[in-house]
C-alpha cells in the first residue's frame, strides 16, 4: 500500500510517499481503507521533533483518518466490516492508504458526513470539547470568547458552544475567516489584528468582561487575556508557539485561572464521553466540520507548509 513515511525529523520534505506491507488487524483491532487523512499542526511538531517529540523512526504521521473498515481483529465489536467509521487516533499512522487502529479509537460516521470532513474530526472536535467542558467547565449562557475561530479547533469550538447555549465572540485575522466565523454560529465576531477589539469585547459584554478564553496563540495573546475575564474567568491554553509575559495581579484581582489542555491526557472515559457527544451533534447537525483545502497524499509536505499558516481556514486534509 501506498503511505507517507519518514525517515529522519526535520523540514516537510522529509515526508517521502513510499510502498509499505499492508497491517493485519490483532485481537481488539480494526483496520480502515483511509478514504481521506487529516492534518493538524500537532503533525508538524512531531514531524520536526519540536516541543519535545522524539518519534521511532520510521513511522507514518496522522492522527486522524476516515473511511471504511476492511477487516477487523478477534474480539473487536464495536464496528463491522463495511461501517463507514472516523478514527480519533491510530496504531500505524493515518496518512496512508489502510490504518490499524484500536477498537476504542474508531467511531461510526453518519451518512450525512463526508470522509474529508470526517477526518476534521479526532483532534479538532475533541480538543475542542475536551477544552469547553472538561478543562473550561463550560456552562450555558456563561459567554466564551474564541481566538482563532476560524482555524481547526476554533470552528468545532465555536459550533459547540453555540449548541450548548453559551454566547460565542469569536476573532479571526481576514474577512473571509470573520466570514466563516459568522458562519459557524458566533454571536459576535471580531478582528483579533485591530487595535480596538480589546475594547470591543468589553462592550460586547457590557464592560462585565467574558467567562472563558480558548487560547490557539497563548504566546501572542494571553497577557492581553487576562485584561478580559469576568470574575473567576477561565483562560484555557490550547496553542503556544513561544513564551509569553503576563502579569499576576490580572489573575488575582478576578480569581481567575490558566489551564492548559493536552488532548493526549483525557482519560479513556473523558474520550468515550467526548466522542458520544460529537456523534451526536453529527447526526443533528449541530456540528459541521469544514474542509478548507483537499491534497491528493503525496502532496503531504505541502500540507505540513500550510497547515501553520495563520491564514489557515478550516481543515486540511489527504486523500490516498
Amino acid at each position: 500500500m501506498k503511505a507517507i513515511r519518514v525517515h529522519a525529523l526535520g523540514e516537510p520534505s522529509v515526508l517521502q510517499l513510499e510502498d509499505i506491507a499492508e497491517p493485519a488487524p490483532g485481537p481488539g483491532q480494526v483496520l480502515v481503507r483511509v478514504h481521506a487523512a487529516g492534518v493538524n499542526p500537532v503533525d508538524t511538531y512531531i514531524r520536526a521533533g519540536a516541543q519535545g517529540y522524539n518519534p521511532p523512526l520510521p513511522y507514518t504521521p496522522g492522527l486522524d483518518a476516515a473511511g471504511i473498515v476492511e477487516a477487523v481483529g478477534s474480539g473487536a465489536k464495536r464496528v463491522q466490516t463495511g461501517e463507514r467509521v472516523y478514527a480519533a487516533g491510530t496504531l500505524t499512522g493515518a496518512y496512508a492508504e489502510m490504518a490499524l487502529c484500536g477498537e476504542a479509537q474508531v467511531h461510526h460516521l453518519p451518512d450525512n458526513v463526508s470522509y474529508p470532513q470526517g477526518a476534521a474530526l479526532g483532534v479538532p472536535y475533541g480538543t475542542a470539547h475536551r477544552a469547553l467542558f472538561h478543562r473550561g467547565g463550560a456552562q450555558p449562557g456563561e459567554i466564551v470568547l474564541v481566538h482563532g475561530a476560524s482555524g481547526g479547533v476554533g470552528i468545532p469550538a465555536v459550533q459547540m458552544a453555540r449548541a450548548e447555549g453559551l454566547t460565542v465572540i469569536g476573532t479571526a485575522g481576514t474577512a473571509e475567516g470573520r466570514e466563516l466565523v459568522r458562519q459557524q454560529g458566533a454571536h459576535h465576531v471580531l478582528d483579533h489584528r485591530a487595535g480596538d477589539y480589546l475594547d470591543a469585547v468589553m462592550r460586547i459584554t457590557g464592560g462585565r468582561g467574558v467567562d472563558l478564553v480558548l487560547e490557539m496563540l497563548a504566546n501572542v495573546n494571553l497577557g492581553r487575556d487576562l485584561t478580559l475575564l469576568s470574575r473567576n474567568g477561565r483562560v484555557v491554553v490550547i496553542g503556544s508557539r513561544g513564551d509569553v509575559e503576563v502579569t499576576p495581579r490580572e489573575l488575582m484581582r478576578r480569581e481567575a485561572d490558566i489551564r492548559g489542555v493536552t488532548l493526549a491526557l483525557a482519560t479513556e472515559s473523558q474520550l468515550a464521553r467526548a466522542h458520544a457527544a460529537i456523534g451526536a451533534g453529527l447526526e443533528n447537525g449541530t456540528l459541521r466540520p469544514v474542509v478548507g483545502r483537499q491534497l491528493p497524499l503525496a502532496q503531504a509536505p505541502e500540507a505540513h507548509r500550510l497547515v501553520i499558516e495563520a491564514s489557515a481556514l478550516g481543515k486540511i486534509v489527504l486523500l490516498p
